[in-house]
């Protein structure tokens, strides 16, 4: 039932079932796919390695961990199963190019690594952790892992090597994870809670990735997460709204159902209503609570960003750069002291100003005059358009304006998501068999440790 002091609206950022909101969402989507069809394109590259640092420029550098012990249905990363296959090689070959990226005068305060599942291998990882604190500054690394290794033969190898520990939950409800394909692997929502509750005193932050507006969850079951999240004694929780691409929606479809996109705003107003006396917003999908700040995305952390490994991306000077999704030919490339970049794409200011504003509209603590100065005051109908469908408010970012720049960011990856499928096309087909989800037969009917093992 559809509390009633959101009918009506009292005060610009009060939460409110609003034809506004659901207008303006409807208007930016059709104009983002529209703008990401254009522009997130890939073209091939002949890049021996990236191009250097410009000096005053700023970087994050990102390490893309492409295994998984299990693939979830409306995941498009790069990312193979795993069935215990050894992985060392391929964190060797992340190392080469981490020295590779060090060698052209690259340096780095902020390391996130994603995946996949990056703990997949701890030792290796630890490895991998060490040397990027040899070669640069480093002083925070954030981690994704699996609730299954939040044990502490994992946790108290990483805990005084990394200060932000993301664990990927989605949801703790059983019947959710199971049509995610996570229940059996990773546990029921009940052991899930008990291992976050586990780990997080042992992080800086410990971030609980969750996923709203999945085709069959219901608000009941929405509230009841967001219960748990406060019970588990998390300090960061993230929402994503979900995001898929063409290349998973028929398995998304079938393992999970039609998404509903008419209620994703009002899911967003519960999730900031009820986790408001404990959380703060850190952008808009991101709450903390305490002192810890550390952003949840590392293309939100910096403006440019280096990444490596397998299906990692990079954006240096206005071009976005892809690495080879296949194993096999990044092996290659990196052995041979060549670069992982098979293709790249170059924009122009336009673009570039809009990725800013986007970007801008993410953080926390926006205004409008900041706004118009980051975007040198030249995306006058953008900013027009959001002032007024409410965006703003005496300059300030209302809730609607946070949630339009979900709407954005969702939007965005939706459109990176696209990119990965172009880039997957170059994957062998033995390395395609174990990039897919079945969620019936099973996925070691696509994927042996032989095929694996062939891979490298």
């Amino acid at each position: 039932m559809v509390n009633k002091q959101n009918s009506q609206r009292s005060h610009p950022d009060r939460p409110v079932t609003s034809p506004i909101a659901f207008l303006s969402e409807r208007i930016l989507t059709a104009y983002l796919r529209y703008e990401t069809h254009q522009y997130l394109t890939l073209s091939a590259s002949n890049q021996k390695h990236l191009p250097a640092p410009q000096p005053g420029h700023a970087y994050t550098l990102y390490i893309h961990v492409p295994f998984c012990e299990s693939l979830c249905p409306y995941c498009s990363f790069n990312r193979f199963i795993s069935t215990g296959t050894k992985i060392e090689q391929y964190f060797a070959n992340l190392r080469t190019e981490m020295r590779q990226v060090a060698s052209l005068g690259y340096s780095f305060t902020s390391l996130y690594i994603g995946g996949g599942t990056p703990t997949i291998n701890v030792e290796e990882l630890v490895k991998t952790i060490d040397l990027a604190r040899a070669l640069f500054p480093i002083n925070e690394v954030s981690c994704e892992t699996n609730p299954n290794h939040l044990i502490p033969e994992v946790v108290e190898q990483l805990q005084n090597k990394v200060q932000r520990l993301s664990v990927g939950v989605q949801s703790f409800d059983d019947e959710l994870l199971k049509e995610m394909n996570r229940f059996e692997k990773f546990g029921s929502g009940e052991q899930i809670l008990e291992k976050i509750r586990y780990a997080a005193p042992h992080f800086l932050s410990l971030n609980v990735d969750m996923i709203f507006n999945l085709p069959n969850q219901t608000e009941e079951i929405l509230r009841a997460d967001i219960e748990k999240i406060k019970a588990s004694g998390a300090q960061q929780t993230t929402f994503y709204p979900l995001m898929s691409s063409p290349s998973v929606e028929k398995a998304l479809k079938k393992s999970m159902g039609k998404v509903n996109n008419d209620r994703e705003w009002y899911f967003y107003n519960i999730i900031n209503d009820e986790l408001s006396d404990q959380f703060q917003p850190l952008s808009s999908w991101t709450f903390v609570r305490g002192a810890t700040e550390i952003i949840d995305e590392y293309i939100a952390s910096g403006d440019e960003y280096v990444g490596i490994g397998s299906g990692a991306f990079s954006y240096l000077d206005g071009t976005l750069y892809v690495n080879t999704f296949s194993l096999r030919d990044y092996q290659a490339a990196i052995q041979s002291n060549g670069s992982g970049v098979t293709a790249e794409q170059s924009y122009d200011r336009l673009p570039q100003l809009r990725y800013t504003l986007m970007m801008a509209l993410f953080g926390r603590n926006v205004d409008l005059p900041f706004v118009r100065k980051v975007t040198n005051s030249e995306l006058f109908i953008e900013l027009l358009f959001l002032k007024l469908v409410g965006a703003f408010h005496k300059n300030k970012l209302t809730r609607l304006g946070r949630y339009l720049s979900v709407v954005m960011m969702g939007e965005f990856f939706a459109g990176v998501n696209n990119v990965r499928d172009i880039a997957k096309k170059s994957l062998h087909p033995d390395e395609r068999r174990c990039a897919v989800v079945n969620h019936y037969k099973g996925l070691n009917d696509y994927c042996s440790v032989p095929i694996l093992r062939s891979l490298f």
